[in-house]
């Protein structure tokens, strides 16, 4: 299997504050463009944790070769 690179972003910002989000952008070395969707977590810290590890562990079933 050959390395791979994992695109994440995190931010914490006070429960209510977010009006909106948007997919970040890409851009690959081809030229081509691509999209990482983005998604909210809310709760207290513990929450936000076992969410976190739980959409981590969803997100890797995706791809069961890795």
């Amino acid at each position: 299997m050959a390395n791979l690179t994992l695109v994440y972003g995190m931010r914490l910002l006070p429960e209510g504050e977010v009006k909106e989000i948007h997919d970040a952008t890409l851009k690959l070395v081809n030229g081509h463009e691509a999209h990482v969707t983005m998604h909210v977590l809310e709760g207290s810290r513990a929450q936000i944790e076992a969410q976190l590890k739980q959409s981590l562990d969803a997100f890797f079933d995706f791809y069961p070769e890795i």
